[in-house]
């Protein structure tokens, strides 16, 4: 199956071919994908990262051989950071794969990236501080559905990027991420990355959100906000009502 690489800064993913479509989540810069099919200027694709579909903007991937079909290896790991395409500068946000870029250079078909950024190697082992640094980013950054980043974010979208910063692979959607790790059995026991999650009245998980420690959470609502947490759910520190109510706590390392 071809594979293909992310060439802009963020390309969204949508349910349809469609502009008008929503936005189900999105590439960022450096991120691979697999090639399922093709409608006039959009592909389906499937993220390699998390195994997610949707349909993106041809223009905006570039195919690559399979031998470059990478995972994370070096990312971005402030708000913006900066790589030269063709000779013309293309700023990419936080959690952008850079890895890619070796040396003097790389060239993807008639693409030539080059980057002066570091950014940060993906530990072997998670490092909670660096994971915490990158959290506290988020912070203020606008509830957006299907975000990856720090210009627009929803829930799951902002657990699975801090992970990614941790070197491990959280699925895209809250409901997906409800099935990884093994359960804390008491609020009280939660420490920080521990991942809370949240449901309706019909029981289905729609939200979740990181434990800082056992009594206080940040997710992504409205916009990424630190709130207290307590066995029955969230309690929005702005206005004192109940937002969510806690279903499990899952630990993810």
């Amino acid at each position: 199956m071809k594979k293909a690489i992310c060439v802009v800064p963020i390309s969204p993913m949508r349910a349809e071919p469609s502009h008008r479509s929503e936005q189900v989540s999105q590439l960022v810069f450096g991120d691979v994908c697999e090639v399922n099919e093709t409608n006039g200027d959009f592909v389906n694709i499937t993220s390699v990262y998390d195994s997610y579909s949707g349909w993106c903007q041809k223009v905006q991937l570039q195919l690559v051989d399979e031998v470059n079909a990478f995972f994370p290896t070096i990312l971005v790991d402030t708000m913006v950071g900066q790589v030269v395409v063709n000779n013309q500068p293309m700023q990419v946000p936080l959690g952008s794969n850079i890895g890619f870029i070796q040396g003097d250079g790389t060239a993807i078909n008639k693409l030539h990236f080059t980057s002066t950024f570091k950014g940060m190697q993906v530990p072997l082992q998670p490092d909670k501080q660096n994971m915490y640094r990158i959290a506290m980013t988020y912070l203020n950054t606008a509830y957006q559905w299907g975000g990856r980043t720090v210009f627009g974010v929803d829930c799951s979208g902002f657990t699975q990027m801090v992970y990614k910063f941790g070197g491990i692979r959280l699925l895209r959607d809250a409901s997906l991420q409800a099935t990884q790790g093994v359960v804390v059995d008491f609020l009280q026991e939660a420490t920080f990355g521990d991942l809370a999650f949240f449901d309706n009245d019909e029981g289905r998980i729609t939200h979740v959100g990181i434990m800082l420690n056992s009594s206080h959470i940040i997710h992504a609502s409205g916009k990424v906000r630190i709130d207290t947490i307590d066995p029955a759910g969230i309690m929005n520190g702005d206005t004192g009502e109940r937002t969510h109510k806690l279903r499990i706590v899952k630990r993810m390392m």
